[in-house]
């Protein structure tokens, strides 16, 4: 897939209100060859999704082994609203609590008091995390208006022949 349709594709509105969500589940393969797929936290900064882990987690082994994901980030109404997301994973080991973690955590509803309690036992907790960072290599958007699953769209040329006929 060419830079300028992942652009097009991630600028639509949708997928706008999908990036701004609060998780996306990130697929990847163990190292005994089956698949993973886990809820995580993130954050998209114009370029790329940035996720936020402990240096101790155990998806760090098999990312380093096999660094190609795939992400879902979706709603839960009808229809759905889905963005798929594919491209490799950049591991970034820092020092402190990343930005885009505190970032990430902002939008749950917390009272000022319980902000300023997470933010301090996440800090006494952590010495370090790991950024986990994804350009997209590719994307599609399923809004189910405009965009459909492959797999529906040639049922439905399919459906059309026949009617023709």
């Amino acid at each position: 897939m060419r830079q300028h349709e992942i652009t097009e594709i991630l600028n639509r509105p949708y997928s706008q209100e999908l990036l701004a969500r609060d998780l996306t589940r990130l697929a990847y393969v163990a190292k005994d060859g089956t698949p993973r797929n886990v809820p995580i936290g993130f954050t998209w900064n114009g370029s790329q999704i940035v996720m936020c882990t402990t240096k101790n987690a155990p998806k760090l082994a098999h990312l380093r082994e096999n660094p190609a994901v795939a992400l879902t980030i979706d709603t839960e109404v009808h229809p759905p609203k889905i963005l798929l997301i594919r491209g490799q994973a950049e591991l970034d080991v820092v020092d402190g609590i990343p930005d885009e973690y505190l970032q990430m955590n902002g939008s749950y509803q917390m009272t000022p008091e319980q902000r300023v309690g997470w933010e301090a036992e996440v800090r006494s907790l952590y010495d370090g995390m790991v950024r986990v960072v994804v350009t997209p290599t590719w994307v599609k958007l399923i809004d189910f208006e405009t965009t459909l699953p492959s797999a529906v769209e040639e049922l439905m040329h399919e459906r059309a022949a026949r009617q023709q006929s």
